[in-house]
């Protein structure tokens, strides 16, 4: 049976949001209280250290033009890392590609990973590459250096023909977001400039009003801002990005992610991991470690799945299931 899949579930509050407490025995509704009051002492809590790398890749500018509008990104990604109390790396010059190699391998990452790359891509036919300072590198070439990471990694890709990367990049634990949905798409790419704009937290796109802006999030806003600009200005898109986080290699447009599109029983959609990452937290969420939030949201996939089998299931099997998962959840926060 086909159910609607939620695009990510925000604290254990919104979880139980979802419960129907009247079908539940006395003493399960107290225990889902007590989880309550353990998730709301957090608030009272103090803001916990970050455990996140980012590298940012400028590319070669071409124009003046384009290096001030990849310049403003740079700025606005390094604004955003600040806010989130982040030191990111920025790479450029004629060594830009030795550098990235050498980070990746040699001096390779150990937390999350987010790699961000601003600047011109190019398309000869048969490899999507990207246009450094110095030597450019291909789609090949990044997924071999990422490959041994075993750490999630998210590639943010806004180039020009940044969709031949995609597939390449996709695997266990790796969030691909490409600007255009082919290496075919080969004109300058906008869709940067609006997720530069939106991944700090800008409050038009927050759709879910949790005073923060998932990855996710700041996905659908650019696809909308970028489709929007086409439309006012009476052009044919050249543009169109995608999003792939479920390792099938397929990437995704926004208007048919998730919450949006029903799945098969047990299949997992596009969207769902992005819609778990965020870089600028919300105050609420400050107050948990990485380690803790990353449980969390392992707990709430969990959950989604099991809302999913719920017409399988006796309904005694299924709330029992349920206070326990709600349970460990509750033990998260009480952690702090």
């Amino acid at each position: 049976m086909k159910n609607k899949v939620l695009a990510g579930f925000s604290p254990l509050r919104r979880v139980m949001t979802k419960t129907s407490p009247t079908r539940l025995q006395p003493a399960h509704k107290l225990k889902l209280q007590v989880a309550l009051c353990i998730t709301l002492l957090t608030s009272f809590l103090q803001a916990a250290p970050r455990e996140l790398n980012v590298l940012i890749v400028l590319g070669a500018p071409g124009t003046e033009e384009f290096g001030k509008k990849f310049q403003t990104q740079v700025e606005a990604w390094t604004n955003a890392c600040t806010k989130a109390g982040i030191s990111p790396a920025v790479l450029r010059g004629e060594k830009t590609t030795e550098e990235l190699e050498k980070l990746l391998t040699t001096s390779a990452p150990t937390h999350p990973l987010w790699l961000i790359l601003i600047g011109h891509g190019t398309f000869d036919g048969r490899e999507a590459k990207f246009s450094a300072e110095g030597p450019d590198f291909d789609a090949k070439q990044l997924a071999g250096w990422i490959k041994p990471l075993k750490q999630e990694v998210a590639v943010i890709h806004t180039a020009s023909s940044s969709g031949g990367f995609l597939k390449s990049l996709s695997g266990k634990n790796r969030v691909v977001i490409t600007s255009t949905k082919s290496a075919d798409e080969v004109f300058y790419a906008r869709f940067g400039e609006y997720l530069a704009e939106a991944i700090g937290g800008l409050p038009e796109a927050d759709l879910d009003q949790d005073k923060q802006v998932s990855l996710l999030e700041a996905f659908r806003h650019a696809s909308k801002a970028t489709a929007t600009f086409y439309e006012n200005d009476e052009r044919l898109a050249t543009e169109h990005a995608l999003l792939e986080d479920n390792g099938d290699g397929v990437g995704t447009r926004s208007e048919v992610l998730a919450p949006y599109t029903a799945a098969a029983p047990g299949a997992a959609l596009d969207g769902e991991r992005a819609a778990q990452m965020v870089l600028v937290l919300s105050d609420e969420e400050q107050q948990l470690t990485d380690a803790q939030r990353s449980t969390r949201d392992a707990l709430e996939r969990e959950l989604k799945i099991l809302k999913e089998q719920r017409p399988k299931l006796k309904e005694d099997d299924y709330y029992t299931k349920l206070e326990r998962l709600l349970r460990k959840l509750g033990e998260v926060y009480a952690k702090q």
